[in-house]
């Protein structure tokens, strides 16, 4: 096992990568017509968002044990710097996504999605990191707050990031800071609580960390980026 990471976070993110590669896998199937899956109800819609809630609540958990370790090599303005940048990098990734949706799918363009969402709520965590109940308060504000939005319509998109929707959206992939920085911020909360000063609070096996699942989950934002391009490439060479 790696010195510097917990085998249980790569190995339940990678359980997230492939869940999201197996409804990837069927909603491009249904995209281009092979055949039709109900998606957006019953089972699938749950294992959508079971998939992404996992995803986000480790991202919380992650920021929590990153900047643990920083702390004490970096001085605030240097781990100020370090999470801007990070930050910066994903949600300019999210723009490139943005970007590339827009040039070749036929609608429905993703305007603010996961990358989008974790580059922002890296911003508006980082002040928050080295608390736990006002973490837990606040995600859990969040969340209320977001179920309340996503019943209303509004005639305006300019804050589609908060999770203000006009009636006539549609995008392929959104994630508004509420409620998912809700999520995100319980992440941070456990975060503080299970892995304290970097350092486990809790007993688990100790299985090693090469595993191919723990792989998936060590190189999560690579797998992300390119798993669509090479679904899409199969299902022209060998379906379309």
């Amino acid at each position: 096992m790696s010195a510097h990471r917990f085998w249980e976070i790569d190995f339940f993110r990678g359980l997230a990568i492939i869940m999201m590669i197996v409804f990837h896998s069927l909603y491009d199937i249904n995209y281009f017509g092979v055949y039709n899956i109900p998606l957006f109800s019953g089972f699938w819609l749950y294992f959508a968002r079971i998939t992404a809630g996992t995803f986000i609540f480790l991202f919380g958990i992650s920021m929590t044990i990153s900047y643990s370790r920083a702390k004490s090599t970096l001085t605030q303005n240097q781990l100020r710097l370090k999470f801007m940048k990070r930050g910066l990098k994903i949600f300019i990734l999210g723009l490139l996504i943005t970007l590339m949706t827009y040039l070749f799918l036929k609608g429905g363009f993703i305007w603010f999605g996961i990358l989008h969402f974790i580059g922002i709520s890296v911003f508006l965590a980082y002040p928050l990191l080295k608390y736990r109940i006002s973490n837990l308060l606040l995600g859990l504000v969040f969340i209320v707050l977001g179920f309340f939005l996503a019943g209303l319509v509004f005639d305006f998109p300019w804050l589609l990031w908060l999770g203000l929707r006009p009636a006539s959206f549609y995008t392929l992939d959104y994630f508004p800071l509420f409620p998912w920085l809700g999520l995100a911020l319980i992440g941070v909360f456990f975060g503080n609580v299970l892995y304290k000063n970097n350092k486990r609070q809790f007993k688990v096996p100790n299985i090693p960390n090469r595993n191919p699942i723990c792989f998936l989950g060590r190189h999560s934002l690579i797998i992300y980026l390119l798993h669509q391009p090479i679904l899409i490439a199969f299902l022209y060479l060998f379906v379309l």
